[in-house]
């Protein structure tokens, strides 16, 4: 960072310095933030609700879980594209202008202390208390003499019979692991049958087998007791190799790249070359190493030099390699008081009631805010557009929803039925691709017609098209939303759903399904905005004319409420907004790019992010628009790959009570205190609490009370 910019972001914080000018260089790197370091940053703020004692217990867990998997995707993705611009030649800085090895050290340096954190956490503050609650994770050490009996009996049985230890040697060479398996290094001293003295032995653990085994409640004493793969392995590994000495036995796991990349030039049919694709993930470059905190140096070396892997890319962990085998604990019915109280969703008045559906969208537009306010009317108007003899066709797109859901169960009825029923199917979906590649075949088999987008832009937006034959008139009525037809996460993510039959959006959404399913030049929508055409261009001039606004002494805001903001034209067109004296408030979950509270740049800029109980996953754009307020919902956060390089979509909120709505929920986001992390100036993030005599404000248990049943 550079003296100027440096003095600039301490004199940001202190208010006793005179603002100096406005900056006019907007390319300096000091103004923003590493993409991949401000990644983490989330994943840092997911790791500290584990210790929050304000949520039930066994949720506590569960983010310390959900940590674990991020962190896994993280370096499955992200490190593993750092690494292969490295390997490739191919270096390029972001708007921070850190090259990929500097951000590759400053990665490493800052994961292995969260990493580190999160075994700190689990060993010292949650497992202590799972015994509290009477929940036992047993070491091997702690076995009973009956219990051991029974896991000895459950080794010969269950284990035994699928495991295949491989000694290392000229006929047996290291051994091809996959992505993220539970494997063991074993040490060996002494002479095979054969007389060979490899001294090396590799056990991976089958993966058929469950990681984490409930044991019987007659050996339990009353509690909940439960044994590790692993333990069970461990405590029986010298059976694997009869007549020679284990000297030593540890676990480790290996992360690979997960990426898939298609050559859009060479692919001749999308879903069958994923199907190739598919199999090599499991076997993708190693990016990371995990071994157990015993595990002896020569080993640990022997492992690395295995994988082509340093020291840096070496974790230590002081307990199992992989703790999301632990989710099914966390998952257990058993356990409702360590949980969070269960909900019902809420149904707006116009559906209470009314069987007919179509109907009630007729007569007014609809807005769902899930999961406070429910799915299933989203799922019920496709099944009853199915069954209905007037409808004659129903267009969707899928991006996440299972081969097996509701949703998709209502469009191979549809089909069945005679209907003509078009799926856009977008099977790059990343780690979803062999689920969309089944409910493809699904709904292929059913008569549908399928269509796989556009190579090169995958295609995320969220609508559904149902046309119906009403008297002499054609009557389109359309879903559209933020999130995906994922009736599962419809109850753990927020997102708006909006359902209309207004003429000029339905035409807007026909025009764009005929564009994904036909060819030819950008159509020409009035109402809707779709990337790669037309959404940022909009997200742009809406944000100059607020600028305008400003310089014109004219009411000015913007509320911007996605989940990630590295878009560089649309950060730099934020910067401008506020020099001109807009206030600009952004509610960004994950990765900001953005330098908030820079004198003279984003001192009218705030950034906050909301992590609690739902996945924060509505994107909002709001525009105060001189008094005259213009409100979007996106399937789109402002990102390259969102605005440049997919189909989505943003749909205007033009309805007065509707757009109100919106904006009011925004505000009660922005007065959270419990649970919103607001981004400083040097990148860094600090919770929110109340202030002395400051009432509590949750904003997701607000929206629970306000619109739950």
């Amino acid at each position: 960072m550079n003296l100027s910019a440096s003095q600039e972001i301490k004199e940001a914080a202190n208010e006793s310095v005179e603002e100096p000018s406005k900056i006019t260089d907007l390319s300096n790197p000091d103004y923003y933030i590493n993409r991949e370091l401000s990644h983490l940053e989330f994943n840092a703020r997911v790791l500290e609700q584990s210790l929050n004692e304000s949520y039930p217990f066994l949720e506590r867990l569960r983010f310390l879980l959900i940590f674990g998997s991020n962190i896994d995707e993280f370096f499955e993705i992200r490190v593993a594209g750092l690494k292969q611009q490295i390997n490739f030649a191919r270096e390029k800085s972001g708007l921070d202008g850190k090259q990929p090895q500097q951000v590759l050290t400053e990665i490493a340096q800052k994961t292995h202390e969260l990493v580190n954190k999160q075994y700190q956490i689990l060993n010292d503050v949650l497992l202590p208390k799972l015994e509290e609650q009477n929940i036992c994770l047993l070491r091997r050490t702690q076995f009973t003499p009956k219990q051991s009996e029974w896991i000895k009996d459950y080794f010969y049985q269950q284990i035994l019979p699928v495991i295949s230890p491989i000694g290392l040697d000229p006929a047996h060479p290291f051994p091809r692991l996959a992505n993220k398996i539970l494997n063991f290094i074993v040490s060996l001293e002494g002479k095979d049958a054969f007389g060979r003295e490899t001294g090396m032995a590799i056990i991976p653990a089958p993966r058929s087998l469950p990681r984490l085994i409930k044991l019987p409640e007659e050996l339990s004493n009353g509690k909940e007791c439960y044994a590790f793969l692993s333990s069970m392995i461990h405590s029986h590994v010298e059976d694997l190799f009869p007549g020679m000495t284990v000297k030593g036995c540890y676990q480790f796991r290996l992360t690979r790249n997960s990426d898939l990349t298609l050559d859009s030039e060479e692919v001749e049919d999308l879903a069958r070359a994923l199907q190739g694709e598919l199999w090599s993930r499991r076997y993708g470059d190693a990016v990371r190493l995990e071994v157990v905190a015993n595990c002896p140096q020569p080993l640990i070396n022997f492992l690395l030099k295995q994988f082509n892997l340093t020291e840096q890319e070496l974790y230590q962990v002081d307990g199992p390699v992989n703790l999301g085998r632990l989710m099914s604990v966390c998952n257990s019915e058993d356990h409702s008081s360590l949980q969070y109280d269960p909900f019902s969703p809420g149904f707006p008045k116009a559906l209470v009631k009314n069987e007919d559906l179509l109907g009630a969208i007729k007569k007014n537009d609809i807005l769902l805010l899930h999961p406070f306010e429910s799915f299933t009317p989203v799922v019920d108007v496709l099944r009853q557009a199915a069954k209905d003899p007037s409808v004659l066709a129903i267009k969707q797109t899928l991006y996440r929803t299972g081969a097996n859901s509701e949703i998709v169960s209502a469009m191979v009825d549809a089909a069945r039925n005679g209907k003509e029923v078009v799926a856009v199917i977008e099977i790059r979906a990343r780690f979803d691709e062999e689920d969309n590649l089944q409910l493809a075949s699904r709904l292929q088999e059913a008569g549908a017609v399928i269509v796989y987008g556009v190579v090169g832009y995958k295609t995320h937006a969220k609508m559904a098209l149902i046309i119906r034959r009403e008297g002499k008139t054609m009557q389109r009525y359309v879903h559209l939303g933020t999130g995906n037809y994922h009736a599962v996460n419809a109850r753990i993510y927020t997102d708006y759903s909006f359902l209309t039959c207004n003429k000029v959006l339905t035409e807007d959404v026909h025009q764009l399904f005929q564009q994904l399913t036909g060819m030819g030049k950008a159509v020409q929508v009035k109402k809707l905005l779709h990337a790669p055409f037309t959404l940022k261009k909009t997200i742009l001039e809406l944000i100059y004319n607020e600028a305008h606004n400003a310089k014109e002494d004219k009411p000015a805001k913007i509320i911007i409420k996605v989940n990630s903001m590295t878009e560089a034209k649309v950060i730099k067109a934020l910067y401008r907004a506020a020099q001109a004296g807009v206030e600009i408030d952004l509610i960004v979950r994950g990765t900001c790019c953005l330098r908030p509270g820079i004198k003279g740049l984003s001192e009218n800029i705030r950034v906050r992010s909301i992590i609690g109980r739902f996945l924060e996953h509505t994107r909002v754009y709001y525009f105060c628009n001189d008094n005259n307020p213009r409100v979007f919902c996106s399937s789109a956060d402002c990102m390259e790959r969102n605005l440049d390089r997919r189909v989505e979509t943003a749909f205007p909120v033009e309805n007065p009570k509707l757009a109100l709505r919106i904006k009011k929920e925004l505000d009660i986001y922005l007065s959270d205190n419990c649970m919103s992390w607001e981004l400083q100036t040097d990148g860094s993030y600090i919770q929110n609490h109340p202030s002395e005599g400051e009432t509590d404000r949750n904003a997701q248990q607000i929206l629970l009370e306000k619109l739950a049943r």
